[in-house]
């Protein structure tokens, strides 16, 4: 078979385990003059981004009570595709600007847009409609944990960056357990495998020149450093306003829809959070999660139990 044609565009596309200071990050480089990033958009997960996503968007439409509704208030059926709509109402599309896209993309593919390339083709005209409308020289997206696809990812956008921000993965399990009980990590097992799966892959596989990962800690407690180190990798100018990513306006602020962090993201840069691990896991639980991932853990300079590492 075939390869797709790659992409001519440039985006920047950021990825972390859930709760690792993602959205922060977008927000911090939404502000950038040249960029505009937004939240995730998940985009794998509906039965096809054509006609599945059309009839989300009909749905949405006739009920608006349906855009926060979970998994357990709406027909399973149709929760993917709702929520990929929701998403992009997060990044600043509406109805009608999702309608146009995927018939676009619809009649370029010739399909019901279900191949991972044709999912990528749909993201690719997403994040330029944002890019062209805003006037920035780049568009961004998160990945989340899907970072650990870098490779897939970086075939059809041989242009793209890659910062992968990673977090104190005792404190990502805290902030599982205690924060979003609902739909994070249920226990510690889980947290230490699904963290140490995220953060171990990309590294090791990223394209050369094109990849970058910051820790959240260095974020919050470093700012211009870390900032600076990442716009030069992105090949972006300095902008002071990357500092204070709470002063300005971000399409998520105006269509939060319910997402998780976008009130956190919303404050200006602090450390409160670094370190809760270790009022909020028990010693128990922190040995377990050190004996699943302590390598992982050694090799970002997270140190031992006793000493506070790193969002909420």
């Amino acid at each position: 078979m075939s390869q797709p044609d790659p992409f001519s565009t440039s985006p920047v596309l950021l990825g972390g385990d859930n709760r690792s200071g993602t959205t922060l990050l977008s927000i911090v480089l939404d502000s950038h003059l040249d960029l505009i990033a937004g939240p995730e958009i998940d985009f794998l997960e509906p039965p096809n981004l054509g006609p599945h996503i059309l009839g989300a968007i009909d749905l949405l439409a006739a009920d608006s009570r349906l855009m926060g509704a979970s998994k357990n208030t709406i027909d399973p059926f149709w929760y993917d595709g709702t929520h990929f709509v929701v998403q992009c109402r997060r990044f600043g599309l509406d109805f009608d600007d999702v309608r146009e896209l995927v018939g676009k993309v619809m009649v370029v593919t010739g399909n019901d847009i279900v191949s991972f390339a044709d999912r990528c083709h749909l993201i690719n005209e997403i994040g330029e409609l944002r890019r062209t409308r805003s006037g920035a020289q780049r568009w961004g997206l998160k990945l989340q944990r899907k970072i650990t696809r870098i490779d897939d990812f970086a075939r059809l956008w041989p242009r793209a960056h890659f910062v992968h921000i990673v977090r104190d993965g005792r404190d990502v399990a805290a902030s599982h357990l205690r924060t979003v009980p609902d739909w994070g990590y249920r226990t510690i097992a889980d947290a230490a495998q699904g963290w140490f799966e995220v953060v171990s892959r990309p590294h090791r596989i990223a394209p050369p020149g094109r990849y970058l990962e910051v820790r959240y800690e260095d974020l919050v407690s470093s700012p211009r450093t870390t900032l600076a180190a990442i716009l030069d990798h992105l090949g972006l100018p300095w902008d002071e306003a990357v500092l204070r990513h709470a002063e300005y306006e971000h399409a998520l602020f105006e269509q939060p829809h319910d997402h998780p962090a976008a009130e956190a993201a919303g404050k200006p840069l602090h450390q409160g959070r670094i370190g809760r691990h270790v009022q909020d896991l028990t010693p128990a639980q922190i040995s377990e999660f050190e004996e699943i991932a302590g390598s992982e853990l050694a090799r970002l300079g997270y140190l031992s139990a006793s000493t506070p590492s790193g969002d909420a």
